[in-house]
């Protein structure tokens, strides 16, 4: 629907089961939006991005993470992680979203059920890197919180 505004023809066509409206863009509209390029499920169409004129990447705010409370291990790991992450060795990495839940699952059920959730978030084909990276850096053997049989 926003196609046409973004691409230069500058006016959306609204249509509702009252009939259609075409409304005009003015000098100064701009279409703002956010996306997480590579997050399964969550893929925005180079159609589409292509039609920002203006791009930034936001990128995690390490800093931040220490100063939310996030355990400087688990910083580390996944500071390690991004890195791998960028050069392309990896497919997943967690990002302040997933470290911020990480102190609420920690606060609330301790650190090893926080480790092990953490390393049960990343996607199969990471997990093994993931847990390695936190084992690595805490000094704690971690697996995937998992239920047994009964």
């Amino acid at each position: 629907m926003l196609y046409p505004v973004m691409d230069g023809r500058g006016k959306v066509t609204v249509t509702t089961p009252h009939g259609t409206e075409i409304v005009e863009a003015v000098d100064g509209f701009y279409v703002c939006g956010g996306h997480n390029p590579g997050v399964h499920g969550a893929v925005l169409t180079e159609a589409l991005g292509s039609r920002f004129t203006v791009q930034i990447e936001v990128t995690t705010d390490w800093d931040l993470a220490r100063e939310l409370k996030v355990p400087k291990a688990v910083v580390d790991a996944a500071i390690d992680l991004n890195a791998e992450l960028s050069a392309g060795r990896i497919g997943w990495a967690p990002q302040l979203r997933e470290l911020l839940g990480f102190v609420k699952v920690k606060d609330t059920l301790g650190m090893a059920a926080a480790l092990s959730n953490l390393a049960g978030i990343a996607p199969d084909d990471c997990r093994t890197e993931v847990t390695t990276a936190l084992s690595r850096h805490t000094g704690k053997p971690i697996t995937p919180l998992t239920l047994g049989k009964r």
